[in-house]
């Protein structure tokens, strides 16, 4: 068992607080604190407490630090990378490959520059997600039915309208359709089409809820000309609540608006992006990514065992345990690295190899070799396996 310090990403749509605060750190931070990484992703690899990036540990010690079965799934790699995510501003409309088209697109494009900014692939992974909320979190998540969308963009009453429903009630062009329809667009049709959208919305009196009304008009209000917005209202509004989850698969399309969570994905960062941004922008990759079926419900169902909660997803290359101790101690059977995230009070974490006190924000690796995890104290304590 080692602290394992983790490495903050400074995204423009970051908080200055969050993580900060989590932290016990003076705050606000002079720059955006968007993510926090406690991983091997070659990107930005923690550091364990003897100085060694945990990528390079792992590399001279495979067997030790993955075990058997994840060495032989996974290869000599961390399969799943663990983030403290803080989101002030929307972040982009995006998707993210499955496992053969990352590999394919990585293979691509191993003649650029790996820092190159036209580069969309920077591994062959796979990166499916879950994201837990820590506060109050609100996103955009999965296409929704094209029929229910065609109504309530119907009963808006907009003016140049008229084809994106359309689009949505034809049953062979749907969703695919609308969607590389308006990601086409120009901007300036974009910004008069969002303006009399959004103050349509706002009037309550038809078309979207007031919660989907209030994010579009957030989104317009950060983007009034970006195709993105206008595609927003093809999409689950989504607001959890603290340990509340939504799981996305490889290819669907969502955007985290705001809030402060635990995420865990496959060690990727292939992302693939649509619009609201400033970053790269690839529409027909997007296109070609996408899953375009409607994702009836994107919350996931947690399982509670005690103290402790778990958001099984359909995929072995990570699981997430939360537990909430008061005292007592709590034993975890789990086969491969583990990497430990203390987000409350004060916890004790402890292998076969030795124990690791955190504090808030604080984070800790133990290796397979070391066998059961422990932890205790008081205070709540994310845990990720593969």
């Amino acid at each position: 068992m080692q602290g394992l310090d983790g490495v903050i990403r400074n995204y423009a749509w970051g908080s200055q607080v969050d993580i900060a605060r989590l932290q016990g750190r003076e705050h606000p931070a002079e720059l955006p604190e968007a993510e926090e990484w406690f991983g091997a992703h070659p990107s930005a690899p923690s550091i364990l407490d003897d100085g060694r990036p945990l990528d390079s540990a792992v590399a001279s010690e495979p067997a030790r630090f993955l075990g058997a079965r994840v060495l032989g799934r996974f290869g000599p790699r961390v399969p799943f990378l663990l983030k403290l995510l803080a989101a002030a501003k929307p972040l982009s409309l995006q998707a993210h490959p499955n496992a053969r088209q990352a590999h394919s697109g990585y293979q691509r494009e191993l003649r650029i520059g790996i820092d190159a900014a036209y580069r969309n692939y920077v591994d062959g992974n796979h990166k499916p997600e879950l994201i837990v909320a820590l506060t109050e979190f609100r996103a955009l998540c999965g296409f929704r039915e094209p029929a229910e969308c065609a109504d309530q963009i119907e009963a808006l009453g907009v003016p140049g309208l008229e084809r994106l429903v359309a689009t949505l009630r034809d049953r062979r062009a749907g969703l695919r359709r609308a969607v590389t329809d308006l990601l086409a667009m120009n901007r300036d049709e974009c910004r008069e089409l969002i303006g009399h959208a959004a103050k349509a919305a706002a009037e309550h009196t038809a078309g979207l809820g007031p919660a989907d009304s209030a994010d579009l008009a957030e989104l317009a209000r950060y983007y009034p000309d970006d195709p993105g917005v206008l595609v927003s209202m093809l999409l689950n509004h989504v607001k959890l609540e603290p340990g509340e989850a939504v799981y996305m698969p490889a290819g669907n399309l969502h955007a985290y608006l705001s809030g402060f969570g635990v995420e865990i994905m496959a060690a990727s960062d292939n992302v693939l992006r649509g619009g609201l941004t400033s970053k790269r922008v690839d529409v027909p990759e997007l296109l070609r990514v996408l899953d375009f079926r409607a994702m009836p419900e994107p919350r996931t169902t947690a399982s509670d065992a005690g103290d402790v909660r778990t958001w099984p997803v359909p995929i072995d290359d990570f699981s997430l345990r939360r537990a909430r101790l008061s005292g007592e101690s709590i034993e975890f059977d789990l086969d491969g690295p583990r990497i430990c995230l203390c987000t409350g009070g004060s916890v004790t974490v402890a292998d076969s190899d030795g124990q690791v006190r955190l504090a808030p924000g604080r984070a800790a690796f133990s290796a397979a070799a070391a066998g059961t995890l422990r932890a205790s104290g008081e205070g709540e304590l994310f845990v990720a396996s593969a």
